[in-house]
């Protein structure tokens, strides 16, 4: 992790959960790392704590659903800090919505912010490094485990839908970074049930019964990041998929 001492990274979805153990992590590390979430008041409080650690990490407000908001974050970032050398797309949304009779308002919002918001900072994100000569940065997309199967939970088939569509995504962008003849590497991560607040707002999926199941924690899938993030330029770790021991998908 040596390398990206003082290098600069964007952490979508950093206000809590996974996005914020990563940006503290990665600010452990030395990176300078702009933390972008709609909430960017928990961003500034997890900036408080890490005032001692090796790196700096600021907050951004913005909704990666809005392409200004996007937009807007890494024309600050080339202002302030250069460019973007690492991004973590790890913002993400769901909404139970069964397919037969959900909203397609909530539809909508999964995509745009999963399939469309991902996109675009990935976009930016490698501009921003191939105006500027950079051949090694990175790009890590948190994922998820319903990216490889089909959950047989109802109510979230556009969620996994949308998981699908990053993989999918995920390999598009590495084939055409290879045919550019670039270095930038991709990864995804996909982790099972992580214990975070991303379920609260989830009428069946309630964390008094999702974590009564096995689940991983934050911090596992920060290892990961870490994993991936410290290989040698010769390697890419293409899709990392991390589940809890003794679930049952």
């Amino acid at each position: 992790m040596e390398r990206w001492s003082g290098r600069v990274a964007l952490v979508t979805g950093a206000s809590a959960g996974i996005g914020a153990a990563i940006a503290k992590e990665l600010v452990n590390h030395g990176m300078q790392v702009v933390g972008l979430a709609r909430r960017d008041d928990k961003v500034k409080e997890l900036a408080a704590q890490c005032e001692n650690a090796p790196g700096k990490l600021y907050a951004f407000q913005g909704d990666i659903s809005k392409k200004e908001d996007v937009i807007a974050a890494f024309n600050w970032i080339k202002d302030n800090l250069g460019g973007v050398d690492v991004l973590v797309n790890n913002a993400g949304m769901m909404h139970e919505s069964n397919l037969h009779d959900g909203e397609v308002e909530e539809w909508r919002q999964i995509l745009e912010v999963n399939v469309l918001g991902l996109s675009l900072c990935t976009r930016e994100a490698v501009q921003s490094m191939r105006e500027r000569g950079v051949d090694d940065g990175y790009i890590v997309n948190i994922s998820s485990v319903l990216g490889h199967i089909i959950s047989g939970r109802d109510g979230i088939g556009m969620y996994n839908a949308s998981k699908h569509a990053v993989r999918v995504l995920s390999e598009s962008i590495r084939r055409e970074l290879v045919s550019m003849g670039s270095r930038i590497r991709i990864s995804s991560i996909s982790p099972g049930v992580v214990k975070t607040s991303f379920f609260d707002r989830n009428a069946t999926l309630t964390p008094d019964k999702l974590f009564q199941e096995a689940h991983v924690l934050p911090e596992d899938v920060v290892d990961a990041v870490i994993y991936v993030l410290s290989r040698p330029d010769r390697v890419q770790i293409q899709d990392m998929i991390i589940r809890a021991t003794g679930t049952t998908y």
